[in-house]
């Protein structure tokens, strides 16, 4: 039998004050009073979607602004529509757009007014990624309220939820996002505040400088606990991972890698350097394209994954758009099942492959360099660097992957 709920009192919500952690007073039906660590005091439903059938919340407001009487009616009207077979969330969200002005004033709608504002002058995997962290860590929490309404606790709240999961770097993005956001909110008349310069000193300092990464001592350890769960990923999340460690491209590059840019008959793979990051950046006047050497290890692994993915258009397309590549999220949340999340991410393999190149395998520092296309400042370097390096990053890359598969 469900667990029977004795309902809040006026008093409860009134008393209820901050603990170390974030905790939920319950009221029954799914309502809740959820009290952060910091005070904030907001009124949540959880309920189940009656299509996907899937565990869903949605937000009411901060307390006092709504009372325990304002919460149980909004809880009524989400039974109500749950029980006519509408998903609640999705209802609200057309009655905002059939509003006129006020549909204009959510946080979900100004943000994706802002982003596709933004999106002409980002590179299409920014402008998917940006949007899918909002979809992921933002709208679910804030994305109903009016954009005017929210206040920096309200903002802190959201933030140390990411926080909590150990995505101290993310938090830190999603507020500059959501400063952004607020930003164009009151360009437009939208709202007159940007809260998100009141949170400053409240978040937890981020690690500056370089990306995670484990060292070189670390690394058997890392292989073997990779060996114990690959048996448990999709192949391409596998093949993806393997190829994360044997090249030690950056992770945009081989995630938007397409199947014209692989040659297997002769084992060629040439990233145009539109797609570099020194491209995109304006760093490479000689429109350089960059030449990622794989081992045999590498090419065996295209060739399986060209059953699964040949006939689309990227080495690793979308699920739900095979228009689209896949993101990054596949290998990180791998790395997080490892039980590294924080201490090791996609860009952390670049780290970690030129510390057991130059340590263990003892290559000089600029071959490693061509081979993570590092530019070296130095137009006729870089034309040297191409004719010296080549046969020696072929070896290098080899010697690489044996050591790893050794390991």
């Amino acid at each position: 039998m469900p667990k029977i709920v004795k309902p809040l009192t006026d008093i409860q919500v009134k008393s209820a004050k901050p603990k170390d952690k974030t905790y939920a007073l319950f009221d029954g039906g799914g309502l809740f009073l959820e009290v952060t660590n910091v005070g904030t005091r907001l009124w949540r439903m959880k309920f189940t979607n009656p299509t996907t059938k899937k565990s869903n919340k949605v937000s009411f407001g901060p307390y006092p602004e709504i009372s325990l009487l304002d919460a149980r009616q909004k809880r009524f009207e989400i039974r109500k529509l749950l029980a006519n077979g509408i998903d609640p969330i999705q209802a609200k969200r057309d009655e905002l757009i059939a509003s006129g002005i006020i549909s204009s004033n959510t946080f979900e709608l100004v943000a994706r007014e802002w982003h596709a504002n933004k999106s002409g002058s980002w590179q299409e995997s920014t402008a998917r990624n940006v949007l899918h962290r909002l979809e992921k860590d933002v709208f679910p929490i804030i994305g109903n309220l009016p954009v005017s309404n929210i206040k920096a606790p309200i903002i802190l709240d959201m933030l140390r939820q990411i926080e909590n999961r150990g995505a101290t770097d993310m938090a830190k993005r999603q507020g500059q996002v959501c400063g952004q956001i607020f930003r164009y909110a009151i360009a437009t008349g939208k709202a007159d505040a940007d809260p998100v310069p009141h949170l400053r000193g409240a978040l937890k300092a981020t690690s500056k400088g370089h990306h995670a990464a484990i060292t070189v001592d670390e690394l058997p350890e890392f292989l073997q606990t990779f060996k114990k769960i690959e048996g448990r990923m999709y192949p391409t999340t596998r093949i993806m991972f393997r190829l994360m460690m044997l090249t030690f491209v950056r992770t945009s590059e081989l995630t938007t890698t397409e199947w014209s840019e692989i040659d297997l008959k002769n084992e060629q793979w040439v990233i145009p350097w539109q797609r570099m990051k020194m491209g995109k950046k304006k760093l490479n006047p000689r429109k350089v394209d960059h030449h990622p050497f794989l081992p045999k290890q590498g090419w065996e692994l295209l060739r399986e994954l060209h059953q699964y993915s040949g006939g689309n258009k990227y080495l690793f397309p979308n699920v739900r758009d095979h228009e689209k590549p896949i993101t990054n999220f596949g290998i990180l949340a791998a790395v997080k099942r490892m039980g590294y999340g924080g201490k090791m991410t996609g860009h952390g393999f670049r780290s970690l492959a030129m510390g057991v190149i130059k340590e263990r395998l003892g290559y000089r520092h600029e071959v490693v360099d061509r081979q993570l296309s590092h530019a070296s400042g130095d137009t006729y370097g870089e034309a040297y660097d191409r004719a010296m390096f080549l046969d020696e990053r072929k070896e290098m890359m080899q010697k690489y992957a044996d050591y790893l598969y050794n390991l």
